[in-house]
């Protein structure tokens, strides 16, 4: 398949392309954003709710904005002031018609009244995303004005609120969630994923904290795995080895998992980039594209259910689907943003790749940094070289761009975050030792 050329300048290689790539992702945050309320949508497409998570990742990058002057400190307190008022004053309770309960709040919400947006369950790890991005906004603004001790005020006080112990619904691991039609959803978080940081701020909270034997429980359920030469906690989609780690610096910690196994959750995620990267590099399915800068499967927008006729192959292409290597599923959307949050990990595959995708594929490009994902093989008659392309930016995307550009540049995040008792308490009660802590 001939490889398109990008015609558009962009910036040189290094810190000058990636300050690029975050101040257009960042801008999501900026234009995306309901400024009455702080709610931000979950997706650029007109219509779409708000995303608890995606607030979550707005109210963490506010303070990168500041700090690289992308937008005033005023400004996002006023923003950042907006969206913890909205959800400390929002109605809790087991009527649908609410925005939370039990101190958790429902995935996607209405972006203007702020109720329950459809069916959508009381999410406990899209919680988690946002409780951590009042924190980190919190530890960010400490100040001694009125507006900034309001902050740290509120964020405290949303923090306190969420009931830990009642979200474990009487077992030792966290459930996925709750509805007021059907109660507890029928799984829990287990097995290693993107629950990391919502284990240790359940088990940091000072008025419902989980147990430390549900850590204990969750960490059991891990699957340790060697995979192209590589020994490591397995995880298929990218993404559960990125979200915790934005707001946790897990250099040099280990927990008595890890402490087994002579890694830390840092040096796991490594290993999952690379191989990420072999699994590209060997392409077992012989999708269009995939090398040694042409990786990234995660949770991702994709083509939609349906098949094709490809070179021969009779291929299945799926909507939004977690992604994942090398066990799949996989057919051949590929997500360049979450290379991007990888960053910190492995920057020698990272850069080259971001280069590629940007250089040789502008059709992923757009308004906000990358667009959610494409796919070569998803061939359109009209233009088979481009593929498929998803129309979308989403939030729960461009923060971890935003974010991990900025761990890697200046440890921002995990600074602020080191400083937060509630990480500290919940990570100890986890029985991590050794480094920073």
């Amino acid at each position: 398949m001939m490889q398109r050329q990008s015609h558009v300048k962009r910036p040189h290689s290094g810190e000058t392309r990636l300050d690029a790539l975050q101040r257009h992702a960042f801008d999501y945050f900026l234009n995306e954003t309901n400024l009455a309320n702080g709610l931000v949508a979950d997706k650029s497409q007109p219509g779409a709710p708000a995303s608890i998570a995606a607030v979550g990742f707005a109210l963490t990058a506010y303070p990168v904005g500041v700090e690289r002057a992308w937008i005033s400190r005023i400004s996002a307190i006023d923003r950042t002031l907006a969206a913890l008022r909205f959800f400390s004053n929002a109605p809790q309770g087991t009527d649908p018609d609410t925005t939370g309960h039990k101190g958790f709040f429902y995935h996607f919400l209405d972006m203007t009244t702020g109720r329950r947006a459809g069916i959508c369950e009381l999410s406990t790890v899209d919680t988690g995303f946002l409780l951590a991005g009042m924190l980190a906004a919190a530890a960010y603004f400490d100040r001694n004005s009125e507006d900034e001790q309001e902050i740290r005020s509120l964020a405290d006080a949303l923090y306190r609120r969420a009931d830990w112990q009642w979200a474990c619904n009487g077992g030792a691991t966290i459930t996925h969630g709750w509805t007021p039609e059907g109660g507890f959803l029928p799984y829990r978080w287990e097995g290693y994923d993107e629950a990391s940081l919502l284990y240790v701020l359940a088990l940091g909270s000072p008025t419902h904290p989980l147990a430390a034997e549900g850590y204990i429980a969750w960490t059991s359920t891990y699957q340790w795995k060697e995979i192209y030469g590589y020994e490591f906690i397995y995880g298929g989609p990218l993404f559960i080895h990125q979200y915790s780690h934005i707001w946790i610096d897990f250099r040099g910690i280990q927990d008595a998992f890890t402490r087994g196994k002579g890694i830390d959750y840092f040096e796991n995620s490594r290993r999952a980039t690379y191989v990420q990267q072999e699994y590209a590099i060997r392409n077992p399915l012989e999708f269009a594209g995939y090398g040694e800068n042409f990786w990234g499967l995660t949770a991702s927008d994709g083509p939609g259910w349906t098949t094709r006729r490809v070179n021969g192959i009779e291929r299945a292409f799926f909507d939004y689907a977690a992604r994942g290597v090398p066990y799949g599923p996989d057919d051949g959307t590929v997500a360049p943003w979450a290379v991007v949050a990888s960053l910190p990990f492995a920057p020698e595959i990272v850069l080259p790749t971001i280069a590629h995708f940007q250089d040789v594929y502008p059709q992923v490009t757009g308004a906000y940094c990358f667009r959610c994902s494409f796919n070569l093989s998803f061939q359109d008659e009209a233009d088979a070289d481009a593929g498929w392309t998803s129309p979308y930016h989403f939030g729960i995307n461009l923060g971890p761009v935003v974010l991990m550009c900025e761990n890697f540049r200046t440890d921002l995040l995990w600074r602020l975050m080191r400083a937060c008792p509630y990480v500290v308490t919940g990570l100890r009660r986890a029985g991590f030792t050794g480094g920073w802590l």
